[in-house]
């Protein structure tokens, strides 16, 4: 982890922009800083945050403060943004910010898939610096918008079909069906995504939870190294969403891991039926290249979702992984 203060100072400069810019793009800077910290590479964080401070706006204006009294009338609401980032900034300065987050983290898990998942995997990336150092302001700070942004953003998925599925994650992702028409952005394919396969639905304990999690993030993750071509920005999600779960487990109640498995399985197989390619590319491996020169390659190359999917690549640390990584450096525009 940095123990330089650059990545405080980041966060800092960042949150006095939006969640989102157009209404609609995520604001991927706090998650990518993030995992250039974390990786040893603080000192590249301003040099890459001047290249992607064009993608920045300004924080949005505020509707009305949102209270213990009000909350569910804001929920999803994506113009009170500004409203919930308040309203979790007022809750972590008064009470212990672990404690906030397993309040709130059962409320908001039923509705993780709006914002394309962003908010969970910015929260995910919130709560690992947090782990490692939880006294700082911009650290607790980033949490706040964090979770602002996923109640903002709040989007459940409800009545789906359950459909025949597999024991391992990865057999279980390969019997997703794909949606019918493949065309428009994730909210409205979700809306055509009508079922999914069962998958890890029998787990009861909490430590079976995260060892299936584990697995569903190391299948996702290297399913991208063959199938990433199908939509090479969107299906990092099914990897780094599961993940920002994974992340989070260690701050949360062992009551709450079996829910977030199976949220974090219905997004990753939700991200896999939009967005799967018809048939997968053959799997290249990934040479003599080490985990840390994996990552210099993603930095060089500065996309925001390279940066990320390879944050989650070296999480899972094997060799299919690493070459997922570079499958999305090959197939990602770069950041200029």
């Amino acid at each position: 982890m940095d123990t330089t203060g650059i990545l405080d100072e980041a966060l800092q400069r960042l949150h006095s922009s939006g969640p989102e810019r157009l209404g609609r793009l995520t604001n991927h800077a706090p998650m990518a800083v993030e995992a250039l910290a974390t990786h040893g590479q603080a000192r590249s964080v301003h040099h890459w945050l001047d290249a992607y401070s064009r993608k920045l706006e300004e924080f949005p204006l505020g509707v009305e403060p949102v209270t213990a009294a009000n909350w569910r009338f804001a929920l999803g609401d994506s113009r009170r943004a500004a409203d919930w980032i308040g309203y979790f900034g007022r809750e972590i300065a008064e009470r212990p910010w672990r404690d906030v987050l397993a309040e709130w983290w059962p409320r908001l898990l039923p509705g993780m898939y709006g914002g394309s998942t962003h908010p969970v995997i910015r929260v995910g990336h919130a709560v690992r610096t947090l782990l490692t150092d939880d006294g700082t302001e911009p650290r607790l700070t980033e949490l706040a918008h964090g979770l602002g942004y996923w109640a903002a953003r709040y989007h459940p998925v409800a009545d789906l079909d359950s459909l025949p599925g597999a024991d391992s994650a990865a057999a279980a992702l390969d019997t997703v069906p794909p949606i019918t028409t493949r065309e428009g952005n994730l909210p409205s394919r979700l809306g055509r995504v009508t079922g999914l396969p069962v998958w890890a639905t029998a787990v009861t304990d909490p430590h079976e939870a995260r060892r299936r999690l584990t697995e569903l993030v190391r299948a996702a993750t290297h399913r991208y190294a063959t199938h990433g071509h199908g939509e090479e920005t969107m299906l990092v999600h099914a990897a780094t969403a599961p993940n920002a779960v994974l992340r989070s487990l260690p701050a949360l109640p062992h009551a709450l891991w079996v829910p977030s498995l199976r949220a974090a399985w219905t997004a990753s197989a939700a991200v896999t039926a939009m967005y799967a390619p018809d048939t997968p590319v053959a799997y290249t491996p990934p040479g003599t290249h080490t985990p840390e020169e994996v990552f210099e390659r993603a930095l060089a190359h500065g996309d925001e979702h390279v940066i990320k999917l390879t944050d989650t690549a070296l999480d899972v640390g094997d060799e299919r992984a690493l070459s997922a990584a570079l499958r999305s450096i090959d197939l990602s525009e770069p950041l200029v």
